[in-house]
């Protein structure tokens, strides 16, 4: 019994740390680039804004799960433009995706051509505002949505720390 007592109270203290995740001020692009890159909250201010509206942010099963209101975004697409992905070749890019993390390792995944050949590249961000507040006063900063989803949640990553560029095998 005492020791299905203490791994109850391990799962739960582990449970509550995921859920007080901390914000991220950088993430660093790194793997299959020409040198790895750390792209700061201040870098993402130097960037022209979009004002998005409110958003809702649903589930797998498309309920409404919350809201956030008055967004604020940088496109993902002008953020990561810099980025020079190690292929000599232009042809080559369509095998190569991005694989973005937060820091409690939740995980989203987009192709480059996602994000540079299709127009829903146009409409993935990283939040520098919402609710009334800067990125600089976020909980969960910094942010990445796909407001146009049909299931906002699943793209919807908080406290993003990493973005590995690889090629398809």
């Amino acid at each position: 019994m005492k020791k299905y007592l203490i791994l109850l109270l391990i799962t739960w203290a582990l449970v509550a740390e995921a859920q007080n995740q901390l914000p991220t001020s950088s993430f660093l692009v790194r793997g299959a680039v020409a040198r790895e890159v750390t792209i700061t909250q201040q870098d993402l201010l130097r960037l022209p804004v979009q004002e998005l509206g409110d958003v809702v942010i649903t589930n797998h099963l498309g309920e409404k799960k919350s809201e956030i209101r008055q967004v604020q975004g940088v496109r993902l697409r002008e953020v990561l433009q810099p980025v020079e992905i190690a292929e000599a070749s232009p042809r080559l890019l369509s095998e190569y995706f991005f694989v973005f993390r937060s820091s409690d390792g939740y995980t989203v995944v987009y192709s480059w051509n996602e994000i540079f050949n299709a127009r829903s590249g146009e409409r993935f961000f990283l939040v520098v505002g919402k609710d009334g507040k800067k990125i600089s006063e976020l909980d969960d900063a910094i942010l990445m949505l796909a407001p146009d989803d049909q299931r906002t949640g699943r793209r919807y990553l908080k406290s993003l720390s990493t973005v590995d560029v690889k090629r398809a095998p």
